[in-house]
């Protein structure tokens, strides 16, 4: 791990995982389980505010795949981050300190490493290239134009 970089928490119960990403989705503000339930309903997904509040107080450790789906959906992830032992855990907390360090300016480009013969996929590609326009775009002074070559 090198200088600055967080150590991934231990998400076991689904009840971790819940509590974690409300304090990355929602940083600072408290959420109740009606504003919850009704942002999951806003996004096409159903899920009660007794249920999300039970999921809370640990009272539900096994919910079905509708309900995984659902909460998914509330916090913009893969819904495979709150199924048991989940293999994306690791990457959605990656992606959630990515983000993070990228807002607070922490990192400011992309190098690829362990690229196969096909190279990139498409879509990290197309992220990656996006990231730097918007740094690009920050760069230029207002109402400048770009430098000559870009």
């Amino acid at each position: 791990m090198g200088i600055g970089e967080e150590q991934a928490p231990e998400l076991h119960s689904l009840r971790q995982k819940v509590e974690y990403m409300l304090e990355k989705t929602f940083p600072g503000q408290k959420v109740s389980g009606r504003t919850f339930a009704e942002l999951v309903k806003e996004r096409g997904g159903s899920l009660s505010h007794s249920y999300f509040s039970n999921i809370l107080a640990g009272k539900v450790t096994q919910p079905s795949e509708e309900i995984l789906k659902a909460l998914g959906l509330g916090f913009g992830v893969d819904w495979r981050f709150f199924k048991e032992e989940s293999e994306v855990v690791g990457d959605v907390v990656a992606g959630l300190q990515f983000l993070a360090k990228r807002r607070t300016g922490e990192i400011g480009g992309l190098a690829g490493r362990g690229i196969d013969d096909d190279g990139l996929p498409a879509e990290l590609l197309e992220f990656a290239l996006s990231l730097l326009a918007d740094t690009k775009a920050k760069e230029r002074p207002e109402g400048g134009t770009a430098p000559a070559g870009e």
